[in-house]
């Protein structure tokens, strides 16, 4: 069992020490976020993750989904560039310029997440930044070697970090957890609230409440930090502010709507308000 790491914990104070980036003023200036995701069955996941990651600060965004869903996505987020997957040669020509890969939301098959983790990341600059979830982080398990960028924020669940780590976390420090997998695969980690870096930094959030668990929570909190990242954060800096303003949105919203019936849009549209408050 993984012993406890020291945390610090998270509060406005820490945040206002640790200032975002000057966004500019410009979306070029605040970046381009590819978001990369989204099934047959599960359309919605790729819009939540784009639209916080505007919500977040982020200036430009694009969606590479289901071709079936692209039409309907480009219309419900109208911010956005939207293409269909496969379109390989699009695709590659989006992530060789994207500032940000979120890569992960709404896949539902670890065989086709893999080709598009391969297509993607090989694309993709060296210095490009990386949020990787979901089945994402399922394929990265069965391959590290799909991830060539340094510039990386994982946001696995428990069930998620199983397999990443090839055994059950069940019983685990989740501090510990997070450092054993930031160690790992040499990238940031934000796991419920715990955040780790390869070089030994711990951060706790413990703002977070029962209704953060909740469909789609878990892409709007990857879109947060990934817009973060398009404005310039780096990796820790990123995954700190974003669970903190992921937690502290569904605080707010507790006021409405009780401790577990608000919805994960709900939160989205909380996002700059909480960021800007800081």
């Amino acid at each position: 069992m993984p012993r406890s790491t020291d945390e610090t914990v998270i509060t406005p104070a820490v945040l206002r020490d640790w200032p975002l980036p000057d966004p500019g003023n410009s979306k070029e200036s605040r970046g381009t976020v590819l978001v990369v995701g989204g099934s047959k069955f599960n359309p919605g996941a790729v819009l939540l993750a784009g639209v916080a990651a505007l919500r977040a600060g982020a200036g430009r965004l694009q969606l590479a989904v289901a071709e079936e869903s692209a039409v309907a996505m480009s219309i419900a987020v109208p911010e956005a560039k939207v293409i269909g997957l496969p379109d390989g040669d699009e695709l590659t020509a989006l992530a060789s310029s994207a500032d940000v890969i979120a890569l992960g939301p709404g896949l539902d098959d670890i065989d086709k997440t893999t080709e598009l983790m391969r297509t993607v990341l090989g694309a993709a600059g060296e210095d490009t930044a990386v949020v990787l979830d979901a089945y994402a982080l399922g394929a990265l398990s069965k391959d590290a070697n799909l991830l060539r960028q340094r510039r990386t924020v994982l946001t696995p669940n428990f069930t998620e970090a199983e397999h990443l780590l090839g055994r059950s976390p069940d019983g685990d420090d989740p501090a510990a957890v997070a450092a054993e997998l930031a160690a790992r695969y040499r990238a940031v980690v934000s796991l419920y609230g715990h955040i780790a870096t390869p070089d030994g930094h711990h951060w706790s959030e413990q703002s977070g409440d029962a209704g953060l668990g909740t469909s789609g929570s878990g892409d709007t909190r990857a879109g947060v930090v990934a817009g973060l990242l398009g404005r310039g954060a780096d990796p820790a800096q990123a995954a700190c502010w974003g669970a903190y303003a992921h937690a502290v949105s569904g605080q707010r919203l507790m006021l409405r709507h009780g401790r577990t019936g608000f919805l994960a849009r709900e939160l989205v549209d909380e996002i700059a308000g909480t960021i800007a408050m800081i």
